[in-house]
């Protein structure tokens, strides 16, 4: 039997927060489309991520009408302490450059677009499997899949976008010799913890110590996120709590720093690394977020870079339709990356001004602690700190 066609505007591949949006935000322009999503709708609402939006990635969810739910339920930050050499110093974001960040979950922002896309009749086709792209460079590109009752699905579109994540099956319909990938492994990784407690201090704590870094997250007046620097092959069944609040104690206690303790929830050791693909678009197939680029966590970039990829596609995508013109998408490419690539610099200065270097000297050490203290030191050190971690407006 063939399978059941449907046929939209827009395919899109990948059902979290950056696919999600873009259904959304194209709706809003009139423009329909289906979104395919291999995991449950509640597996991805237990998929626990980071949670600091930018300030635009806020606006972005409040004005476009998603919910706000981020303005109610979320924490707004005005700054993050860098702690390092004995001390805190705190980096005020809006004396610095009138912006602020928002400490709310990335469940939640799913949870947010899903409810929108419930609301507004959105075609979200969760829980399948057997995914696959065909035709990308014809005028009908197309997803074939197998639904969650087991039947075969087709849908074609005029575009067809790749939202599905670092494992992405879209970018690897981009041929060999038509893309350039970019990689930088680090020889780190982070050892994460949710765990009862109230939070220890009012912002987030970026640690810098001689065994290593540590970030003090936040979840909620009554949970909390924290992370350590581990090796990438740290066994977390080797960590009891008392070892566990042990080694977070002695890191922040080098600057001062005493930590709430309570009941540990959820442990996992995170590795990272940065990647970018260009071009970010091949034929009727373009990329969003995670299918095109990640970064390490250390600069809270990974969710904001992708609103801000689908909120450009979204706009590209209309213009193209709008007039019957593909070829207006060309520049869909360059206003994503100049972003990305600030995010990339961002991403990974953060993350070797603050990590122990493997097999650091005592030089090494010492210079990054001069590092540190020339940013905190310099109103335009602290400046470029502050405008990178809450967001560059996007360049038309």
């Amino acid at each position: 039997m063939p399978p059941d066609l449907t046929r939209t505007r827009v395919g899109i591949v990948g059902g979290g927060p950056a696919g999600l949006m873009l259904s959304h935000l194209l709706a809003r322009a009139g423009i329909d489309s289906v979104v395919v999503e291999l995991r449950t709708r509640e597996e991805v609402e237990h998929t626990h991520r980071a949670g600091i939006l930018e300030q635009d990635s806020v606006r972005l969810l409040d004005e476009t009408g998603v919910s706000d739910r981020v303005l109610r339920d979320g924490y707004r930050h005005e700054g993050i302490d860098l702690a390092f050499g004995g001390a805190g110093h705190r980096i005020d974001f809006e004396a610095l450059v009138g912006a602020s960040v928002q400490l709310y979950p990335q469940t939640d922002v799913f949870i947010d677009l899903a409810d929108a896309r419930d609301r507004d009749g959105g075609d979200v086709r969760y829980d399948v499997n057997e995914v696959g792209v065909v035709d990308v460079t014809s005028d009908q590109p197309g997803v074939l899949f197998t639904d969650s009752a087991g039947e075969r699905q087709e849908v074609r579109c005029d575009y067809l976008v790749g939202a599905d994540g670092s494992r992405s099956i879209c970018r690897d319909s981009f041929p060999e010799s038509q893309r350039r990938q970019f990689f930088r492994e680090y020889p780190f990784a982070w050892f994460g913890i949710l765990c009862e407690a109230p939070p220890s201090a009012p912002e987030l704590i970026y640690n810098h110590s001689e065994r290593g870094f540590a970030l003090i997250s936040q979840r909620t007046e009554t949970l909390q996120r924290m992370y350590f620097q581990c090796d990438p092959h740290e066994d977390v069944d080797d960590w009891s709590d008392d070892r566990i609040w042990e080694e977070l104690q002695t890191r922040v206690g080098a600057n001062g720093y005493t930590l709430q303790e309570g009941p540990i929830t959820s442990r996992t050791v995170l590795p990272f690394r940065s990647f970018v693909q260009e071009p970010m678009r091949h034929g009727n197939l373009l990329l969003a977020g995670d299918a095109a680029h990640t970064v390490p966590p250390t600069g809270a970039k990974g969710l904001n870079l992708a609103l801000a990829d689908v909120r450009v596609l979204a706009e590209e995508l209309e213009r193209a339709i709008s007039k019957k013109d593909g070829s207006l998408l060309d520049s869909y490419t360059e206003r994503a990356l100049d972003r990305v690539w600030k995010a990339q610099h961002f991403s990974y200065w953060m993350t070797t001004m603050l990590h122990r270097p493997a097999e650091a000297s005592p030089f090494d050490l010492r210079r990054q602690v001069g590092e540190l203290s020339s940013v905190v030191s310099s109103t335009a050190g602290s400046t470029y700190l502050a405008e990178a971690y809450t967001g560059w407006p996007d360049r038309d």
